[in-house]
């Protein structure tokens, strides 16, 4: 049964339920209590509607991640323009740890300049200073960059709020689907659909540098493999043989996609190269081996083989094309991301047809549940290793992405009204 169920996803993916091109919208389901009080004071600004929208996206990318708990608004009694106008002592008695202000002033009609501060409450001093030159049109850009700087700053590693999400969606209409894969920000603001077809559309993955999606694609009747250029929009055919062409991933150089290939007969992980399209054979075995993932050094792959009786995780060396099981624990593991330290691996985990997201720590071998569905798939690793992206159901049955952190105590579900969303990817941290 688990060797059906690998073959049915590998060649089809999940049927997906009315969707529409339509914004993502996040909805925090559980929050740390450990969770780092911060106020966010709105700009300063004349009453501009823009000095409170900004405040706004940094206060929910914040309370996002899981780290911090931004200070209700009735709290944020003060607007601070400078450190001269901070009483340290009013928002220590708030409860704040950290305090986010500052100002926007106009160069021109359609120019801004954001002047933004961040001081730590407790230890009465200036953390960071930016001034950042925006055009009106850039203040939602800004105000993300602003909390990626917040977090680093704080937490120490780089926020992810500038970051995109690709991912798949599918309208039924009638007896036929229209499926779109969309590109949005992190915080599901903005999507663009790059593709419109009535076929499966599966697999996005992002290149290294986020200029790229490789991509699955149905429409010739046949799987293929097509790799997309998202400034320019051309699309390039990387493998459309007879049979499975699927589970593009990126290399960490960008140089080559790892892929699943049965143009032998069988199901094989392959890598082709992106410029010239040459390809090598990495697994040669009877087992269904597939949904590669490469490790953060390019030495390796992680992927998918039921070679041992049941789906498992396996890594072979690219040097030598060594084979060695990863994974143990449970009937079921697949679909690997892996950390970008390396540390961790996101699969599926599944026992007694219960499939959930699950955390492998490598060096001790600890397996933890992040998740608690019944159909839970296609973990994403955020490419700072805080959270992992995957796709679930509600208890309507409908369709959505959630983000929890890897300590399982945040958690946000990414919500389309009336729409099931699925296969989604995690950008690269973006420049």
């Amino acid at each position: 049964m688990q060797r059906l169920m690998l073959l049915s996803l590998l060649i089809t993916g999940f049927i997906f339920n009315h969707t529409s091109h339509a914004q993502l919208n996040i909805v925090i389901q559980d929050g740390n209590e450990s969770a780092l009080p911060i106020a966010v004071a709105d700009f300063v600004n004349n009453g501009d509607p823009l000095a409170h929208d900004m405040a706004e996206i940094i206060r929910n990318d914040l309370a996002s991640s899981g780290q911090f708990k931004a200070l209700d608004k009735e709290l944020l009694v003060d607007q601070p323009r400078s450190g001269d106008d901070i009483n340290f002592g009013t928002w220590r008695l708030l409860g704040a740890d950290y305090l986010s202000y500052g100002d926007i002033s106009y160069v021109d009609a359609n120019r801004i300049e954001v002047r933004f501060r961040l001081s730590s409450v407790a230890e009465q001093k200036q953390l960071l200073a930016l001034t950042l030159p925006l055009s009106r049109t850039q203040a939602r850009a800004g105000a993300h960059y602003i909390a990626d700087r917040i977090y680093e700053e704080i937490i120490g590693v780089p926020g992810v709020f500038s970051t995109k999400l690709a991912y798949v969606t599918a309208e039924k209409i009638g007896a036929d689907y229209k499926y779109q894969l969309i590109v949005a920000d992190a915080d599901g603001y903005a999507p663009q659909s790059l593709v419109t077809s009535k076929e499966p559309l599966l697999s996005p993955t992002w290149s290294p540098d986020g200029k790229k999606l490789a991509y699955v694609s149905f429409e010739q009747g046949n799987s293929a493999i097509y790799l997309q250029d998202l400034s320019t929009g051309a699309r390039t055919l990387m493998t459309n043989f007879k049979g499975i062409n699927g589970a593009p991933k990126f290399s960490p150089n960008g140089q080559r996609l790892a892929i699943t290939l049965s143009k032998s007969g069988n199901p094989e992980i392959y890598t082709i190269n992106t410029f010239n399209k040459q390809l090598t054979q990495i697994t040669n075995h009877w087992g269904i081996d597939t949904e590669p993932e490469w490790a953060p050094d390019g030495q390796s792959l992680f992927f998918t083989s039921d070679r041992g009786g049941k789906p498992q995780i396996y890594e072979v060396t690219l040097a030598n094309k060594n084979v060695k099981r990863i994974t143990f624990q449970g009937d079921y593991n697949a679909r690997a991301s892996v950390s970008p330290d390396g540390k961790y691996l996101a699969m599926v985990h599944g026992n007694n047809n219960r499939y959930q997201i699950a955390l492998l720590h490598r060096p001790s071998n600890t397996l933890q549940l992040l998740s608690q569905g019944a159909l839970d798939e296609t973990p994403s690793f955020a490419p700072n290793g805080a959270m992992v992206l995957y796709a679930t159901k509600n208890s309507a049955g409908q369709g959505l992405l959630r983000a929890v952190s890897t300590d399982a105590h945040t958690s946000n579900d990414l919500v389309q009204a009336n729409v099931d969303v699925r296969e989604p990817s995690w950008s690269p941290l973006l420049k």
